[in-house]
């Protein structure tokens, strides 16, 4: 039933389609579709992603990725500690459900999904309250990937600048990537090596809440290890030269898997899937997404 589905996104994967055309494709067939929900639609968007994620390791420069980690340490830890306080905040005034309001907060501070999965399997709070925060993400990823480049380009940021702003500012991986692959090569080797670096702090930031909320089970958590793959790829294309050539033959591969997963993050837009975002959770998602992109946007440029 899957492959049925795929077609499009495979043929959109292989012409090299923005990544624009490619969401905007998925979420189109989602509308249109009438029928029963596409199944194993969320494991195939997952593998995808990250299977695309662990290949542009073969054009990164690991002693990079780790330096970009290394020097922006105290201000990712600090911004993440601010979006975590503003989202408790702006959830407090809205009166959103605590589990909801934190995993709004965790997506939006690191790296979306990814982020909320990882705290909710340790956390285990109820089911709905997971698809209503991976939903406010989902939908705001949308909205940064058609966003995010015409904006850069109105505001005259350079390469460097654009590929830092996605990372700091947009919620998935998978959006960040996306939307520097509009801008440019410098701009998505940039936001990749940031984003990444960034969503490293998953791992304290999951084992502090546990601590804190003294609930959960860590062996429980659902660490994302595509990021590993991502180092490890990345550490053998950069400490063995003979492998060099190959390199941007596997990174356009990643590049067009990564086309495949947005075209998969639209398909999984449904009529179902934003009918389960609440007024009040939204208002949070997007009042504290808003915050982070004009904080964010004043930071890279000043």
């Amino acid at each position: 039933m899957v492959s049925r589905w795929l077609v499009l996104g495979v043929v959109l994967a292989v012409v090299g389609a923005p990544s624009w055309l490619a969401l905007a494709a998925g979420l189109g067939v989602a509308l249109l579709h009438r029928g029963p929900a596409v199944p194993d639609l969320k494991r195939w968007t997952t593998r995808v992603l990250q299977v695309g994620v662990v290949l542009l390791g073969a054009g990164m420069d690991l002693e990079r990725v780790l330096r970009v980690g290394a020097d922006g340490a105290r201000v990712t830890l600090a911004s993440l500690l601010l979006t975590l306080a503003l989202a408790w905040l702006i959830g407090r005034l809205l009166r959103v459900d605590r589990d909801t309001s934190l995993l709004v907060g965790v997506g939006t501070a690191i790296c979306g999904g990814s982020a909320i999965a990882a705290v909710a399997s340790a956390l285990e709070p109820p089911a709905e309250r997971t698809s209503v925060a991976l939903a406010i993400v989902f939908v705001l990823n949308a909205v940064a990937l058609l966003l995010f480049p015409p904006l850069g380009a109105a505001l005259g940021l350079t390469q460097p600048q654009l590929g830092l702003w996605a990372a700091l500012a947009i919620h998935d991986t998978s959006s960040v990537v996306g939307a520097a692959m509009s801008m440019g090569p410098e701009a998505l080797e940039v936001a990749t090596t940031t984003k990444l670096a960034r969503a490293l702090w998953i791992v304290p930031l999951t084992l502090a809440i546990v601590l804190v909320r003294r609930t959960g089970r860590l062996r429980d958590v659902k660490w994302p290890w595509f990021i590993a793959g991502f180092v490890g790829l990345a550490a053998l294309f950069t400490w063995v030269p003979s492998l060099a050539p190959v390199g941007p033959t596997v990174r356009l591969v990643g590049q067009r898997a990564l086309v495949l997963a947005l075209y998969l993050v639209g398909l999984g837009l449904s009529k179902d899937a934003l009918a389960k975002v609440g007024l009040r959770p939204l208002i949070q998602g997007v009042v504290l997404w808003a915050c982070v992109v004009a904080g964010s946007l004043a930071w890279v440029m000043y």
